[in-house]
């Protein structure tokens, strides 16, 4: 199986699991002068409906959905995915 993520998918996996699902008050601001990959993982999710801002915000209910799918598929691999 040659299947691989490309990296604007690893970007913005990465972008989403960076969101604390505790609290959903709780948002992302990306600055300007953030790594370029950063700041376009945000605003193409904002265009995919994701996330509420085109610089992060706060994340929509399909954002949520989202990011609570990616949180159990890396607890189901069990790897300390986050560094």
């Amino acid at each position: 199986m040659n299947r691989r993520l490309s990296a604007n998918a690893i970007a913005e996996l990465e972008f989403l699991a960076r969101y604390e699902l505790s609290s959903l008050q709780a948002g992302i601001k990306v600055h300007h002068d953030a790594p370029v990959d950063v700041i376009a993982a945000a605003e193409r999710l904002f265009e995919k409906g994701m996330v509420s801002q085109k610089d992060g915000g706060y994340l929509t209910d399909r954002g949520i959905e989202t990011a609570e799918s990616l949180r159990r598929a890396l607890d189901s691999i069990g790897e300390n995915a986050f560094s």
